[in-house]
């Protein structure tokens, strides 16, 4: 997976119709922001870290902000966006649940927190883990990423955004692993580990009140 220019259109379904207003953090080259741009009347910001990725995505989007999303918080507007989309980054902030919590100044009443979040259950990560004994991490890309700071399981993700004050609108299974031998297996033991075909959750939570 290249983090910069994969364009995620498998989020696109999930971002709510009535938004029109974007953040994207860890936007990247700006594929993803590019396809919210083509909806009727879209703005969209980004903010990314990689600087050269950032100049890319300058040349896609309304405003691009580069560095660490912590530090460039309080330089974004207060109550203005309706939509923020994370695709496969909360899981490499510190503090993922305090990044929620802080987001609330910066979304309108009612608005969106859209997710794309590993699931530390996929069944190739449970084979390495189980049948391997490994926890391997890796130079780029999948669970084990080695930039990974935080793990999630269908049951975490919820519990972090209601803890955070948001209300889960969805929570979906998404790049899903459908060979014959595990679809047997899923059979075998009556579906338990039907989560652990999913590679992400896509996760659409929405802000209580003003």
């Amino acid at each position: 997976m290249n983090y910069y220019t994969n364009e995620r259109s498998e989020i696109i379904p999930y971002i709510p119709e009535n938004c029109s207003t974007f953040l994207e953090v860890g936007c990247g080259e700006g594929n993803f922001a590019a396809l919210l741009k083509k909806r009727k009347n879209s703005e969209v910001w980004g903010i990314e870290l990689n600087n050269n990725a950032a100049q890319i995505a300058k040349t896609k989007i309304d405003k691009i902000f580069i560095g660490d999303f912590n530090t460039l918080l309080k330089e974004l507007p207060k109550n203005y966006f309706d939509c923020i989309v994370f695709n496969d980054v909360l899981e490499h902030f510190e503090d993922p649940f305090k990044i929620l919590q802080n987001l609330k100044e910066i979304l309108v009443g009612g608005g969106y927190i859209v997710s794309s979040i590993p699931n530390v259950r996929y069944i190739g990560n449970l084979k390495e883990l189980l049948f391997y004994k490994d926890w391997k991490y890796k130079q780029e890309g999948g669970i084990l990423d080695m930039t990974h700071l935080r793990f999630f399981t269908k049951k975490s993700i919820i519990r972090m955004f209601e803890e955070a004050g948001y209300k889960i609108k969805i929570v979906e299974g998404i790049n899903k692993y459908d060979r014959l031998i595990f679809v047997l297996l899923n059979i075998l033991t009556f579906r338990y580990f039907e989560d652990t075909k999913y590679l992400q959750y896509a996760c659409v939570a929405q802000k209580f009140g003003s």
